[in-house]
């Protein structure tokens, strides 16, 4: 059995979901040790366990210590599978991060999954970032993948409902010159009065003349804005809170693309660690801003599964397999 420390690198929820999806992909039985030791608040947070449970859906995995709070998790893949079901996170926990875990094992079998939580939640990429920054990425190396957005969800309520179905797919190696470089400003509000979702994306569009603009409001329970701007493989998010104007929201959204399309790479520095997974898996290149530690914990954790990325130049990083 394979033992990894959790609190390897940057030590957070990344190794939980990358570990597991790497173990089904690679039938290696698991032992996590110390999850998250150097955290606030150590251990399994619902988020990790809907991870882990996402990916047992498509491995047929036996689990001990799928819970909260628990630091040592054991899993045991079975054989992959196509995933047919619906997992509730039970809270505003993030359903791109959970997806960041699933995905990967889904392209190999296919299946369709729903996942109940958060759609805009801080620390982690919107939604619309992963179907309109990451997923055009893998779409244009063969993935076979559709999300739909049923609900929107926020912090503290939750709520969202987010489709996501895969069809077997094999990737081609990364080749960032293929992907097209489409660009647009998505601005969403829920809950609240229609002017704010237009305030922001006004916002945005100063800053980002002759992008395309969509407006999404919806009336679920719970109340929260957002703000995701994207060309091509890079992106920028805002999300909105209590007492923030909703110019603030689309500025901040605008002003992290722009920075993000100044520096160097072909892929801003999130999607640099997002990808590396499929570069393990598909082999090829891309150029990102830096080594992120986000993505030197990924490099190091993927070397356990006999996964060797090189990474080589400073500004830009080229990460290659």
């Amino acid at each position: 059995m394979l033992e990894i420390d959790g609190s390897m690198g940057e030590g957070g929820g990344q190794v939980v979901r990358t570990a597991v999806a790497l173990a089904a992909l690679t039938g290696t039985p698991l032992r996590l040790t110390r999850i998250r030791a150097g955290r606030p608040k150590s251990g399994l947070a619902a988020q990790h366990c809907t991870a882990v449970r996402a990916v047992a859906l498509a491995c047929g995995a036996e689990m001990e210590g799928c819970a909260v709070g628990s630091t040592e998790l054991t899993f045991l893949p079975g054989d992959l599978r196509r995933t047919e079901g619906e997992i509730a996170i039970g809270t505003a926990g993030s359903i791109p991060l959970v997806l960041q875990a699933w995905l990967p094992v889904a392209l190999a079998t296919g299946g369709s999954i729903t996942l109940s939580g958060g759609t805009e939640v801080q620390k982690s990429p919107t939604i619309d970032y992963c179907a309109r920054v990451l997923l055009p990425v893998l779409q244009a190396h063969g993935a076979k993948v559709r999300i739909e957005v049923l609900n929107r969800g926020y912090f503290p309520r939750g709520g969202g409902r987010v489709r996501v179905t895969v069809e077997p797919s094999t990737l081609r190696p990364l080749d960032l010159d293929t992907v097209p470089h489409h660009r647009g400003i998505v601005s969403c509000s829920q809950g609240l009065p229609e002017h704010v979702a237009e305030r922001q994306a006004a916002a945005a569009a100063a800053m980002l003349p002759d992008y395309p603009i969509e407006i999404v409001r919806t009336a679920s329970p719970g109340t929260g804005t957002s703000v995701t701007a994207w060309c091509g493989p890079k992106g920028g998010v805002a999300l909105g809170k209590r007492g923030l104007p909703a110019e603030k929201v689309g500025r901040a959204a605008a002003q992290e693309l722009l920075a993000a399309l100044k520096t160097p790479g072909q892929v801003d520095v999130h999607l640099a660690d997002q990808l590396l997974i499929y570069l393990a898996l598909a082999g090829g290149r891309y150029t990102a801003p830096a080594l992120s530690s986000h993505a030197a914990t990924t490099c190091a954790l993927l070397t356990h599964f006999g996964h060797e990325i090189a990474v080589s130049g400073t500004s830009p990083a080229v990460f290659s397999a």
